[in-house]
């Protein structure tokens, strides 16, 4: 990072990632201040674990000396977890983090950040922004692993310049907890954060099961063919490319293909049932100037997915057609695609359900 003397607020998650990006930009004599995102939940277990997270927070910025400003965004968050019920309602396997991101961290929380006179607002996310050719632009994390930029899609372009990931440049996470054990930050031994923060132990069946019981309807498992094979107990359970839990004998693996929530049922195949060459995508954000007609990119279609060359074409106002180089597996609905052009992200969009997401 270049830039020097401008105020900075670093969202504080209480864990190792955010602390180490504000100790980091204090190292780098950036005037900080911290924000926590507070959220009520009903769930005695979620509400105790965040109330942990806001604790470590401000012990946090206690030991580094900067004030920590808490803001309540309950309200917001209840419109994600919305989305997520949702989604499974209707067969779809949602994203919440990618949502929660463009909506509320990379939105609502940097225009706080702004009224409060930041000039920049901080996360410690493992993504860079990077210049090119004159413009902001969001880069993949050095941290292969670790990289985060395909869930940061969906912050606004004009938004790029205003934002710092002060963990991009770290190579691996124990680079990251080892700098917080040297400065000997409070929470320089605590653990990773669950995976979805609203969700108790990471169990969304029982989630969205317990607070949705008309979404636990029985319905036939069925093969390519039609032929019925077993039962589930509700569509919301599963999603594509699925194995595990199917609960069915077979003599070779079999996958979750399709998920029709009309007709409650479950469709399951092989591997290369799986297999498609395309896929269409709309609630598109892009990070160039938006391309006017077919363009090369390499695609991405979930977090932890090696990117494809693939051809980007328009079929509709806000809606694109993506043409793998070769066959992709388990293209989910709900799902982000995310185009790149090397390590740049040049936008994305979210996996429709279309039909036309042929094999």
């Amino acid at each position: 990072m270049v830039r020097t003397q401008k105020k900075v607020m670093v969202a504080m998650s209480g864990g190792v990632d955010s602390s180490v990006a504000a100790a980091r930009l204090i190292e780098e004599n950036y005037p900080c201040s911290g924000v926590f995102v507070r959220m009520l939940s009903s769930d005695k277990k979620v509400d105790e674990n965040l109330k942990g997270h806001l604790a470590d927070a401000q012990k946090v910025c206690k030991y580094l000396g900067i004030v920590l400003h808490i803001v309540d965004y309950s309200w917001d968050m209840q419109q994600i977890i919305r989305y997520f019920m949702n989604e499974y309602a209707v067969g779809r396997t949602p994203n919440p983090c990618v949502r929660c991101n463009a909506k509320l961290k990379f939105s609502k929380l940097l225009a706080f950040a702004r009224d409060m006179g930041a000039d920049y607002l901080a996360t410690g996310h493992y993504a860079r922004i990077v210049e090119h050719e004159g413009f902001s632009r969001l880069a993949r994390g050095l941290c292969r692993g670790k990289d985060q930029s395909y869930v940061l899609f969906g912050i606004r372009r004009k938004e790029l310049g205003s934002i710092l990931f002060p963990n991009g440049e770290a190579r691996s996470k124990d680079e990251i907890r080892d700098q917080a054990r040297r400065l000997n930050l409070p929470v320089s031994e605590k653990g990773d954060s669950q995976e979805i923060c609203f969700v108790p132990d990471d169990d969304y069946v029982n989630f969205v099961g317990s607070c949705h019981g008309e979404l636990n309807r029985p319905g036939p498992i069925v093969d390519m063919q039609g032929k019925i094979l077993g039962q589930h107990k509700g569509v919301f359970r599963y999603t594509i490319g699925q194995r595990r839990g199917l609960r069915i004998a077979a003599g070779e693996p079999i996958y979750v293909v399709n998920i029709n929530p009309l007709t409650n049922v479950v469709t399951v195949g092989s591997k290369e049932d799986l297999a498609r060459t395309s896929l269409i995508a709309d609630e598109l954000n892009w990070h160039i100037d938006q391309p006017q007609g077919p363009r090369e990119f390499d695609a991405q279609i979930r977090y932890a997915h090696k990117a494809v060359r693939s051809t980007v074409e328009w079929i509709g106002e806000d809606r694109v057609r993506v043409k793998f180089a070769e066959p992709q597996y388990a293209v989910t609905p709900g799902q982000a695609v995310v185009f790149y052009e090397d390590d740049r992200v040049a936008g994305g969009g979210w996996i429709s359900d279309d039909t036309d997401c042929e094999k």
